[in-house]
């Protein structure tokens, strides 16, 4: 099964090149900011650096590490992202002032591009969660361990979902894994 390693993932700047990102899956496989379908990336938040613009892209982020930070969004409304694994969606084209509550940060990031992906992220914190759905495209271990089968991915740890499916998902105690849906717009 296809695990991936977030410390393998080159670390990038962002589009507007004012912070870093790892980027962990894209879809399809080898796209560019102009031409993917959704895309699964790990953003260090460092500065009050403000966000890149992604036009006609839907954004969910996740904060994985760090006190966060607050979002000015240019449409009036503000989101303090300070609770860890705690999905806040918004769109791509807004434009993003940042104020950290404290000192760096890490967050989780999906983007899908609107009118032809739906995207959301479920955050799995035991068993009866852990359920893998139909347009599941990728798992992120972000704290403890996940047992796929005979596979064990570690907080860092990406799964993108092969046929066929594991047999057994198994999260150990206090464990929380991000599950990133991507289904097709009728």
């Amino acid at each position: 099964m296809p695990i991936l390693h977030l410390h393998d993932c080159p670390s990038r700047p962002w589009k507007n090149g004012l912070g870093r990102t790892r980027e962990l899956a894209v879809q399809p496989p080898g796209a560019g900011m102009d031409d993917f379908l959704w895309r699964v990336s790990v953003a260090e938040v460092d500065s009050a650096a403000p966000f890149s613009a992604f036009p006609g892209i839907d954004r969910t982020i996740v904060l994985l590490d760090g006190e966060g930070f607050s979002m000015a969004l240019d449409d009036g409304r503000t989101h303090a992202l300070t609770e860890p694994f705690a999905p806040f969606a918004f769109v791509g084209e807004a434009q993003v002032v940042v104020t950290l509550a404290g000192g760096p940060t890490r967050d989780f990031n999906l983007m899908v591009r609107r009118g032809r992906i739906r995207g959301r992220v479920e955050v799995w914190r035991g068993a009866a969660d852990a359920v893998l759905r139909r347009h599941t495209v990728l798992l992120y271990c972000a704290r403890g361990r996940l047992r796929l089968d005979e596979q064990v991915l570690e907080a860092g740890d990406a799964w993108l979902p092969a046929a066929p499916a594991p047999a057994r998902l198994e999260l150990a105690p206090q464990s929380v894994v991000l599950a990133v849906e991507a289904a097709p717009v009728d």
